[in-house]
């Protein structure tokens, strides 16, 4: 077994993704021949891909079998109207890890009310508002794909009640699951906090709107890692100036970087990180590229391969 994998992703990560590749084919037990230069593209089998490659034409692959994306969300090129092989998204354990890591990290943040204490070193003795245990506290999820159900699970396990959603019905333990416009209406009207996970389509686009963001409780607050346009930016300003939403903490921008005179930077009740909350991790991706060509070489099916209508 045999196959030419040409490596387009960052090429700062190159000398990694050379190594971590190598032992993860290995692993699998596959012979590949990896690069990331082509005279011929026609000799390519398979592309490991990220859009910050410089590479957006694919009509010369042109017995390409796969394109194994690096990235988990593909919405920036999936709809490339030259990529016409099959596109696999990148689903990657240490990815989901770091993502439920972060998603904790934030909630336990709001759930102690940390900043009152983070941000009120003035001499004031403000006890008397211990918070309640995790497991009186329901935490909403919008998303339940591989890192939703990662982060539920997480949450699920710190005592939390876990409530999620998503286009289709899904059981998953320790997550109440629901879908349907009904079913989202149950999940935003109980999420004291609510997660972000969802990925961005046509359908998803704005999902966060004014309407949604009133049917939370009031000071609810709102994670966002997912997609920065899955929330309506003025109708969550407006909800901060009401008290609806008490605080937001957004990963994830319609323009990134966030223009620095955006109205979330100084925001007293948003806090901006840069698109952090997690990345694909070389060593444990590589097993996930290494699967999908062995899948491709022995006639098995690919693995994650994306639905082109749904945009995941």
């Amino acid at each position: 077994m045999s196959a030419k994998a040409l490596y387009a992703g960052n090429p700062d990560q190159w000398p990694i993704y050379r190594k971590t590749l190598a032992a993860a084919f290995s692993r699998a037990g596959i012979t590949v021949a990896l690069c990331n230069q082509v005279s011929d593209p026609t000799d390519v089998d398979y592309i490991i891909y990220a859009p910050n490659a410089d590479l957006s034409d694919f009509t010369p692959f042109t017995k390409l079998k796969a394109v194994l994306s690096l990235w988990a969300g593909v919405e920036s090129f999936q709809d490339n109207a030259t990529l016409t092989a099959p596109l696999a998204r990148m689903v990657d354990q240490g990815l989901s890890v770091g993502m439920a890591e972060w998603v904790l990290g934030h909630t336990m943040r709001y759930h102690l009310g940390m900043d009152t204490h983070l941000f009120g070193q003035d001499g004031i003795w403000r006890n008397g508002i211990a918070p309640p245990l995790a497991r009186d506290r329901t935490v909403g999820i919008l998303g339940l794909g591989e890192l939703g159900q990662v982060a539920g699970q997480y949450l699920n396990t710190a005592g939390f009640n876990v409530c999620g959603w998503s286009r289709r019905q899904k059981t998953i333990e320790g997550i109440d699951c629901y879908s349907d416009e009904a079913g989202l209406k149950t999940v935003l009207n109980q999420s004291e906090i609510l997660i972000l996970l969802l990925p961005l389509t046509r359908d998803t686009e704005n999902i966060l709107n004014a309407a949604r963001l009133a049917q939370l409780p009031k000071g609810a607050f709102l994670i966002n890692p997912g997609r920065g346009p899955l929330i309506d930016d003025d109708a969550l300003l407006a909800a901060l100036a009401t008290g609806q939403i008490a605080h937001a903490t957004l990963d994830v921008f319609r323009l990134e970087p966030l223009p620095i005179n955006h109205a979330y930077w100084a925001h007293p009740n948003v806090t901006v990180t840069p698109h952090i909350a997690s990345e694909t991790r070389a060593e444990t991706a590589s097993d996930t590229i290494a699967l999908n060509i062995k899948n491709g070489e022995t006639g098995a099916p690919f693995a994650y391969l994306v639905d082109r209508e749904r945009g995941y």
